[in-house]
């Protein structure tokens, strides 16, 4: 039987011989709502076997993974945020405003 799902050294979930982790196709269905057949056409280098094998890999370690998807989103929205306030173009512009 052929090995769809490996662990790197960080304990990550990978898709086979490719560059793809089980979470990028997880993250796939959630924001997309797309079908495994819709992943393959978005992703034709993943086979079939492959992205039912993340998603398999996903529903028996759903709450670990949901817990990183969360971490990942909160790392997002504050680095973002983060970003924007220390924008100095975003600072001149706001600055320009109040003097209007």
């Amino acid at each position: 039987m052929k090995q769809h799902i490996w662990l790197d050294e960080r304990g990550r979930a990978w898709v086979g011989k490719t560059n793809t982790k089980v979470i990028e196709i997880v993250k796939d269905v959630m924001a997309y709502g797309w079908s495994p057949e819709e992943i393959h056409f978005q992703h034709p280098h993943l086979s079939l076997a492959e992205i039912h094998a993340a998603l398999s890999y996903y529903y028996d370690n759903q709450a670990e993974l949901d817990a990183t998807i969360a971490e990942q989103l909160a790392t997002y929205r504050r680095l973002r945020a983060e970003s924007i306030a220390n924008n100095p173009l975003r600072q001149r512009l706001v600055q320009r405003l109040v003097e209007v």
